[in-house]
């Protein structure tokens, strides 16, 4: 079984706006609207909790002390 490379923040915005033009468009099954659907509530979720990880990882950093060159 090959390991699945992880997906960039950049890759999943992509993948989660292909899905959503997709719905848009129309033309799918109701099957694959909900399918579409669900991986992008999927995406969304984990998209979020990157963007949270980052916020924190920010807020750390702006908290510890300026170094002197």
């Amino acid at each position: 079984m090959a390991a699945r490379k992880k997906q960039t923040f950049e890759e999943k915005i992509a993948q989660l706006d292909a899905l959503v033009r997709q719905m848009e468009e129309g033309g799918m099954t109701l099957d694959e609207t909900l399918s579409h659907y669900e991986k992008g509530v999927k995406l969304a979720a984990e998209l979020k909790k990157e963007l949270a990880a980052a916020q924190e990882k920010l807020t750390v950093l702006g908290e510890e002390p300026a170094e002197e060159a």
